[in-house]
């Protein structure tokens, strides 16, 4: 999941003046911080159970980052994945976006927007916003076991898909 940190002062908008798509998933994700597992470490609540129909198919209790990432795409109108099915595999996420030249990788000069997503080993997350530093403000599914604001160094980072 990374080594970020809880960011309780970390609640920034994204980028003054944003707004389309980008604005959009991350109004959607922002709205959902504190959404916890119920009981906690279930992988469900009903909350939960909300992202996951988000994707095509019949996904199952488990993991849930990638359902929480395909679901706040959706509420803003840019459904990801072929057919915009949204995924709750991170890596199925990635290399979908890499198919579809949507990755950028950490090693890239490329700089995440609000909404990008942002992908770890095994974990996916909203990029919120990117401060002067390079430091990443992320909104997270499944990130002890709620959806959390967390900021990443670049490094935690193995890529990021371009959502708009």
């Amino acid at each position: 999941m990374g080594s970020g940190t809880l960011g309780a002062t970390s609640a920034v908008a994204p980028v003054a003046g944003a707004s389309g798509p980008g604005a959009a998933i991350v109004a959607a994700a922002s709205g959902e911080v504190g959404q916890a597992e119920q009981p906690p470490g279930s992988n469900d609540s009903p909350r939960i159970a909300m992202y996951r129909q988000a994707t095509a198919g019949n996904p199952g209790v488990g993991p849930w980052c990638g359902y929480f990432a395909s679901w706040a795409c959706k509420q803003a109108g840019v459904p990801i994945m072929d057919n915009g099915a949204g995924s709750g595999s991170v890596d199925a996420i990635y290399a979908w976006a890499q198919r579809t030249g949507r990755a950028q990788p950490a090693s890239s000069s490329y700089t995440p927007k609000p909404g990008d997503l942002i992908v770890f080993h095994e974990h996916i997350g909203v990029v919120e916003n990117v401060l002067p530093d390079g430091t990443i403000q992320t909104i997270e599914g499944n990130s002890s076991d709620r959806v959390s604001r967390r900021t990443h160094p670049r490094s935690d980072a193995i890529g990021f898909v371009r959502t708009t």
